[in-house]
């Protein structure tokens, strides 16, 4: 499944597109309102949340779905411990698409 955080973004001139912040408030609204389901889990010692989205989800490309969901920004390193949140990839889908 291929979906991209930028598909309700305005786009600039060249195609260029910018900003993410409407998935990101989606995402955090959902699972605040308890309409998104989402799965924790806690960061072990050496984990990315790179790695971590492509175990979970089959690409690394979603590490953004795990950050805006815990709200953790964008770096890929999280320090051990931080806990997760981790929804499905196709309820993340129908959200920002």
């Amino acid at each position: 499944m291929a979906f991209s955080r930028y598909n309700r973004t305005p786009v600039l001139r060249m195609g260029i597109q910018y900003g993410t912040s409407d998935a990101i408030r989606t995402i955090r609204a959902a699972i605040a309102n308890g309409t998104l389901a989402t799965k924790e889990l806690v960061v072990n010692e050496n984990q990315r949340l790179d790695t971590l989205a492509g175990s979970i989800y089959g690409e690394g490309r979603y590490f953004w779905v795990l950050a805006a969901s815990s709200g953790v920004g964008w770096s890929l390193q999280v320090p051990p411990g931080t806990i997760i949140l981790a929804p499905s990839l196709d309820d993340v889908a129908k959200l920002v698409s």
